[in-house]
């Protein structure tokens, strides 16, 4: 059976929902432990959550944060001609050194996170290869400033309340979360071969064993989970719950770019990361200062939520929402339709 019909008829139930908060909270925990936790069997949860990523509904990935290692992070818009806007999507989603795209403005547009590990990397695409595309009318890059909700921190406030605080305090935390610290870290990490190697594994699962990962690095259970440990710790790395927002019922995405009060940037990021739809905010530079995604049930939701709350936020000046006609990558996967289809392979 293909992905999309079992996808049509595979529903997800409270304790896939249950479980996926679980995860987000301790990604790498053993489904022992969750299972204690949520008064499930073991096998229920190992048979949920395989189930959950063969419908492409969820996946667990490390991900090597840039801004760890000294590097800064660029949210890039490209307005494109018609028929050319899909091909160079795609081959932006193919690239290692970028982990979101979409497109937008009725599809004459695309949305870009740029992760370069080098800045000469960032530079050959921002400055030489994509000015040079014929089909790219204009390109406007935005360093991010600051970030409030994504990465580690990407709780998702959409799922709180799933679980008890009791539950969620026995599930712990593997790591501390990406909200709200320097982008660019100012003591950079240098990551060595073995440790590239972790990563690597760790791309395509994040909840690899240690023996798995061990024999990824050509090293010791012991050595990997003490390499692992101060990766996170460092944040040079951290453990990505991507989830298809789609199949939890919500099918309205958008960027929102906001025009806010240089003395209001904080306090309105702060109050978007607050906010169940939003799924990632940060300040950047240039005419809009705030960027975030939203996800909305329906385009009705989404009017009311940018109408009422967003647009109630003191210091908000205007806001550009944009919604997102299709969704190629999210945090290095990449989509099929509205399902997660696994890690992207490197090309571009």
């Amino acid at each position: 059976m293909s992905r999309t019909s079992a996808s049509e008829s595979f529903i997800v139930r409270p304790e896939d929902v249950r479980i996926i908060r679980a995860l987000q909270i301790a990604p790498r925990a053993s489904f022992a432990s969750i299972a204690g936790v949520l008064g499930l069997t073991e096998s229920a949860v190992n048979r949920r959550y395989r189930r959950l990523c063969a419908e492409g509904v969820l996946r667990v990935a490390g991900v090597v944060n840039p801004g760890a290692l000294g590097q800064s992070r660029w949210l890039v818009r490209l307005r494109c001609r018609p028929g050319g806007v899909g091909a160079i999507a795609e081959a932006l989603a193919r690239r290692e050194d970028v982990n979101w795209v979409a497109l937008s403005a009725a599809g004459y547009e695309i949305t870009c996170a740029i992760q370069s590990r080098s800045r000469e990397q960032r530079e050959e695409l921002l400055g030489r290869r994509l000015p040079r595309t014929a089909a790219v009318l204009d390109i406007n890059a935005y360093a991010m400033l600051r970030q409030f909700l994504g990465g580690r921190g990407h709780y998702w406030a959409a799922l709180h309340g799933v679980l008890s605080p009791e539950q969620e305090s026995a599930l712990g935390s593997e790591g501390p979360p990406f909200a709200e610290v320097p982008v660019v870290s100012r003591e950079p990490v240098v990551l060595t071969a073995e440790d590239e190697r972790i990563c690597e594994a760790l791309a395509m699962d994040g909840r690899a064993s240690l023996v798995d990962l061990a024999a990824a690095a050509d090293s010791s259970p012991g050595r990997v989970s003490r390499r692992l440990r101060t990766l996170l710790e460092r944040r040079a790395v951290h453990i990505d719950v991507e989830i298809a927002a789609a199949a939890l019922g919500y099918r309205a995405r958008a960027n929102l770019w906001l025009r806010v009060h240089p003395s209001a940037v904080k306090e309105v990021g702060r109050a978007l990361a607050r906010e169940p739809e939003i799924a990632f905010a940060a300040a950047v530079s240039g005419p809009y200062n705030v960027h975030a995604v939203a996800h909305c049930r329906d385009l009705d939701d989404l009017f009311e939520f940018t109408s009422d709350r967003v647009g109630s936020l003191a210091g908000l000046q205007s806001m550009e929402v944009s919604p997102v006609l299709r969704h190629l990558k999210q945090a290095g996967t990449l989509l099929s339709g509205d399902r997660l289809a696994g890690p992207a392979r490197p090309g571009g």
